[in-house]
């Protein structure tokens, strides 16, 4: 009894030692990290080693804004229903059917020790954060663990996991059953209607500017507030600068001081379904392959989820076969769903991507081929401008339709191994001087000089143009003399090719039919240059009728976004258009008393607080914002995904967030802009900072080197210290 006891007092003294051990070593890797708040608040961090590094932007991400960085952890590791109840449960148990804690651990294990020290300094810089911060809740996550960036490691939002169907997952592990036709009809048109998501980029070639450097738009479309704007260095070769999504410990779409390089959702087939033909013999589930039957891998997950009493549990099966999880079920085939895992290889390329210091560097780190989910448009201080379209590219059996679920039991349906970069569609210093993605067909990324569609297999792209890439191109044309402020106002045209599309066949209808009461709205209209503005009334009844056409319209199969507005403004009826019209009006004077709407009294920005939804309010202060939706062809994309019961208004809640444009030469410029600013506390002087010059197309320069951000520092501190 006496040896227990004190066995049991070693135990206890050890805990008490262990946590001021941990402390002080937190402590004294502060002492190594300065950060450095410019007078927008953004964090400049230097550490004497990208651990150092690593470890205070954490640290930094953390005092902006905690509670994204919660979130996207609590997403990615399978955790939501943990603090948002029952329905979040099927988000959870996908992120479980592709990797579970232990699969995370095991990968953190295998990593190279550079990286696990930079996976190290990720939660020493967080668990450091909160307790240096006590007075900081966590909604779930009171302590992070290296092995946690394995989740979250290619650097898109929410990646390719994101597109497989958490409805599909629900029907299937609830009853084995497959999505309902209406269910999937449902489905489609809600993803449809959604505000589009998607980025811009473009690279301008030195011979197109008036300094001869090299000029690079970087232009992502995400939701607001979900990536701060960062600058990171450390003396071992790390100076990057750009958006980092919050928790991840790599500049994601950025510049240092010889490269840039700018991601645009990609839609290169990068993900396929195969169909397993299932069968029971003893009690045990096989699959068919070939001559042979093959084990299904069948485990259980216990995944929790918030009651009004409390946390509950529900138990699900998870199976899975070679070519992935189970996620689904069509034509009553279990389905599999394969797409790249490989975060260890994810997070080294995302990492490496940021340290390149030309075009050669770049190119052998595209070799690693993870990066899935996304283009790249590049540019270098060398004056090389490049595209890549897509990175991760399985090979595949041509003779098969991969856009559609294929025979898993055929071995020749099975991915091949993956293309070389070098195979996949690759543009790079074209004779035109600019090459322009805006998740359109890189078949016209550079006028006559793009790839050629017959030059590769058909799943290395679909070949839609998008509004957004028609005005690109139109834009970039038989243009010179660039400077930095040119290239934002081309940013920010104001010009929307969808309705020069959609509103003529509107107008032609009431022409033939005139009507009294639409005979003053159609003259607006009819004479408009399509063009957006604050103070503009036409801008309001385009949106509205072109929202109508994609709630009400007649959708003929076969036809993608473009094809559709030029349906409904060519071949449909002129009975539905002028029915359309009219429903648009009367909704304007439901709405707001009046169809005399100018656009920014309409289209408006507010950010009341700093949740991750934000609950719009019409009586509350919110200013206005001239852009307009990327559906309709606005690079400067500015949309809504959600709104509030009782709003009338339209709250802006993605698009443009963090842009920057980059000029690369002796020395690297660049200027900026951030959707709201850079801290998600409302107490903050950087919440709302930077959303007038947003509105107003004034970005700020950007201080990079060290002497000029000395010139705009507004605070010098350590980790742990009060700022």
């Amino acid at each position: 009894m006496r040896t227990l006891f004190v066995a049991l007092l070693i135990v206890i003294i050890s805990c008490k030692e262990q946590a001021p051990t941990e402390i002080k070593v937190w402590e004294e890797q502060a002492s190594n990290i300065e950060i450095i708040r410019d007078d927008y608040g953004v964090p400049h961090i230097y550490g004497k080693t990208d651990a150092d590094a690593v470890f205070g932007l954490l640290y930094a991400q953390c005092e902006d804004d905690f509670n994204r960085v919660e979130q996207n952890y609590i997403w990615a590791t399978g955790r939501l229903a943990e603090i948002e109840g029952e329905d979040a449960l099927y988000s959870d148990l996908r992120a479980k059917l592709f990797m579970t804690e232990e699969i995370a651990k095991a990968n953190y294990e295998k990593s190279p020790e550079w990286l696990k020290e930079l996976c190290d300094a990720f939660a020493d810089g967080i668990n450091y954060y909160l307790h240096t911060h006590p007075e900081v809740k966590p909604r779930l996550l009171t302590r992070f663990e290296p092995w946690m960036p394995m989740y979250f490691s290619e650097g898109s939002i929410g990646g390719d996991i994101e597109r497989i169907s958490t409805r599909k997952i629900k029907a299937f592990y609830e009853s084995g059953m497959e999505l309902p036709e209406l269910e999937l009809l449902k489905e489609k048109e809600e993803k449809e209607m959604a505000e589009p998501q998607g980025s811009n980029g473009i690279a301008i070639s030195g011979d197109l500017t008036q300094s001869g450097n090299a000029m690079l738009l970087i232009n992502p479309h995400t939701s607001f507030y979900f990536r701060g704007e960062v600058h990171v260095v450390s003396e071992e070769g790390l100076n990057a600068y750009g958006a980092v999504t919050w928790g991840q410990f790599f500049v994601y779409q950025g510049f240092n001081e010889k490269t840039g390089w700018m991601h645009t959702s990609t839609y290169t087939d990068v993900m396929d379904e195969f169909k397993e033909a299932v069968v029971k013999n003893d009690g045990n589930l096989f699959y068919k392959y070939g001559e042979e039957l093959r084990a299904i891998d069948s485990t259980a997950v216990v995944l929790s989820y918030k009651t009004d009493n409390g946390l509950m549990t529900k138990t699900f099966p998870m199976y899975s076969t070679h070519h992935g999880p189970i996620t689904h079920s069509v034509n009553g085939q279990w389905t599999a769903s394969a797409m790249m895992w490989e975060p260890v290889k994810a997070l080294e390329q995302s990492y490496i991507r940021t340290k390149q210091d030309g075009y050669q560097g770049f190119r052998e780190m595209m070799d690693i081929r993870t990066n899935s989910s996304n283009n790249t448009v590049y540019a270098d201080a060398e004056g090389n401008i490049a595209y890549f379209h897509g990175n991760f590219v399985p090979k595949r059996d041509v003779s098969f339709n991969y856009s559609q679920p294929v025979d898993g039991s055929n071995p020749k349906t099975d991915w091949q191994g993956l293309h070389e970069v070098d195979e996949n569609i690759l543009v790079l210093n074209p004779e035109n001087g600019w090459i322009q993605n805006c998740n359109s067909t890189p078949y016209t990324s550079a006028l006559e000089y793009s790839p050629k569609k017959e030059d590769y297999p058909y799943y290395m792209s679909r070949d839609q143009e998008n509004f957004r890439g028609i005005h690109a191109i139109e834009l970039l044309k038989d243009r010179t003399g660039y400077s930095l402020d040119s290239l934002i106002q081309l940013a920010h045209d104001p010009y929307l090719p969808a309705f020069e599309a959609l509103i003529p066949g509107l107008i032609r209808a009431f022409d033939k039919t005139p009507t009294l009461k639409l005979k003053e709205p159609i003259e607006l209209l009819r004479n408009w240059d399509f063009k957006t503005s604050k103070e503009s009334i036409a801008m309001t009844l385009a949106h509205y009728y072109g929202t109508q056409s994609y709630l009400q319209a007649e959708r003929p199969s076969g036809l993608y976004s473009m094809e559709l507005v030029k349906f409904w403004g060519g071949k449909s009826s002129d009975s539905e258009k002028l029915s359309l019209f009219q429903e648009t009006i009367d909704k304007l004077i439901t709405d707001f008393g009046t169809w005399k709407m100018p656009w920014g009294e309409v289209n408006r920005y507010q950010r009341l607080n700093g949740d991750i939804r934000q609950p719009f309010d019409d009586s509350k202060p919110s200013i206005p914002i001239g852009f307009a939706s990327g559906r309709w062809g606005a690079l400067a994309a500015y949309g809504a995904r959600y709104t509030n019961e009782g709003a009338k208004k339209m709250y802006g809640t993605r698009g443009n967030s963090f842009v920057a444009a980059v000029e690369f030469g002796d020395r690297v410029k660049a200027k900026t802009i951030l959707a709201g600013g850079q801290s998600g506390d409302p107490e903050s002087s950087h919440f709302n900072d930077q959303i007038q010059k947003y509105a107003d197309v004034n970005w700020k320069d950007v201080p990079y080197y060290k002497e000029d951000v000395l010139k705009r520092a507004i605070k010098t501190y350590h980790p742990g210290e009060k700022r």
